[in-house]
């Protein structure tokens, strides 16, 4: 796929640089099935550093997500489509289904329509029927185009330095609470902002 090979190869110049990924590389060195979450508007390299995995993506129904689509085919993803909007419920009950017995998952919890930076509640739900750990990671590319999308979407500039700054795993009780589950979402949400702070300050 034309689309797939070349952000491919603009990625490959991106001089990476990453912070607290030890337990998410541990984790996938062991097969374990986890769920990854990124903000839309940055959410490029993440797929393409987690890519030949076997990990199930979950992407929108919409025009935009069927480019995607297809790159993360390119990249060896699973694809489930839907969001909170369209088809969120049979994509909630696939995420679960897959992370207990086929790998791990991937989803932008802001995505596909915002608000930006908004954490939505699948992959605090997933994580928790599925009993899998919740990372998330914040992304920032130092040299970038922005566009004109609701998210800011970011596309790196060839050879743009990018940082990956990830959370410790969040393990979420099967067994919790309505509002406790509320709760958490909020504090995921918290963490992943303050995860995107630290990726963008290109200063250390």
């Amino acid at each position: 796929m034309l689309l797939g090979r070349v952000v491919s190869a603009v990625c490959s110049t991106l001089r990476v640089e990453r912070i607290n990924s030890m337990y998410a590389d541990e984790a996938l060195e062991k097969k374990e099935h986890m769920i990854f979450a990124f903000w839309h508007g940055t959410m490029l390299y993440p797929w393409y550093k987690l890519r030949n995995n076997k990990m199930l993506a979950l992407i929108s129904q919409s025009k935009d997500g069927e480019l995607l689509a297809r790159t993360l085919k390119h990249w060896d993803y699973k694809v489930a489509r839907g969001s909170s909007s369209k088809g969120g419920s049979d994509a909630l009950d696939m995420m679960i289904d897959y992370a207990v017995k086929d790998g791990s998952v991937c989803l932008t919890p802001d995505g596909p329509r915002g608000p930006v930076h908004a954490f939505k509640a699948g992959a605090v739900v997933a994580a928790k029927k599925s009993g899998a750990r919740l990372i998330m990671i914040g992304a920032a590319y130092e040299k970038n185009r922005k566009l004109k999308s609701w998210d800011k979407f970011q596309l790196p500039k060839l050879f743009s330095r990018v940082r990956l700054v990830y959370s410790d795993p969040v393990m979420i009780d099967r067994n919790a609470e309505r509002e406790t589950v509320s709760m958490i979402i909020k504090e995921c949400e918290e963490k992943l902002k303050r995860l995107q702070t630290e990726a963008e300050d290109f200063s250390k």
